[in-house]
């Protein structure tokens, strides 16, 4: 086993991390407001979500996600989380200050909300039984069974890792912020979410209906 194939499936966690959807969005924007702990505790959320995905892969357990009822409901519900949080995000941007105090949302409701929006979002379920899934499969042929609890843990060091650059990113990047600017990152952090929001709505609906 070689040093370059453990840096790969650290890497590949970084890359699962990295694109931009609602728990990214989610991060910048609590990270922005309330500092780096918020940020972080978001994506701590997140990962536990992710561990459990992994976890239903690694087990083979998922062929409960191609009952009809439980894809609508992964739908519908990741919709009106993401909604919710959108909507909240721009209602508050009248209280947003550059002295945002820290104290004004707890740890645990922002840990809830990035493993609640993990956990519903049917695209983050999709990508890890595609993405996960394969590479479960490619290490079990090439390695076999033994190396596969080694990987996945490189793959979960480049999760966590993506979560604490994101999150000094934008705690360090709030220092150098005035109210207005603040106030527009909100809004658009906030609309995004909602963006996504009617999207999951949609295709829960479409699930539902056609």
């Amino acid at each position: 086993m070689s040093v370059s194939i453990l840096i790969s499936y650290i890497f590949l966690g970084l890359t699962l991390a990295a694109p931009i959807g609602p728990v990214n969005s989610a991060r910048l924007d609590k990270g922005i407001k309330n500092g780096f702990w918020h940020a972080w505790i978001v994506g701590a959320g997140s990962m536990i979500a992710d561990a459990f995905f992994m976890l239903l892969v690694y087990m083979g357990m998922v062929q409960f996600l191609d009952i009809p009822f439980v894809q609508v409901f992964l739908w519908l519900f990741g919709g009106f989380i993401l909604i919710y949080s959108g909507i909240e995000s721009i209602l508050g941007v009248n209280s947003l200050t550059v002295s945002y105090s820290r104290q004004k949302e707890s740890l645990f409701k922002c840990f809830m909300t990035g493993f609640i929006m993990s956990i519903t979002s049917p695209l983050s379920i999709l990508f890890w039984l595609g993405i996960y899934g394969s590479v479960l499969a490619k290490t079990a042929q090439v390695n076999g069974t033994t190396e596969l609890l080694l990987y996945s843990s490189m793959i979960f060091i480049g999760l966590t890792l993506w979560d604490i650059f994101v999150a000094a990113l934008s705690s360090s990047f709030r220092k150098f912020l005035n109210s207005r600017i603040l106030i527009s990152i909100s809004i658009i952090s906030g609309l995004s979410l909602i963006g996504f929001g009617v999207y999951f709505g949609y295709q829960g609906l479409v699930a539902l209906f056609g």
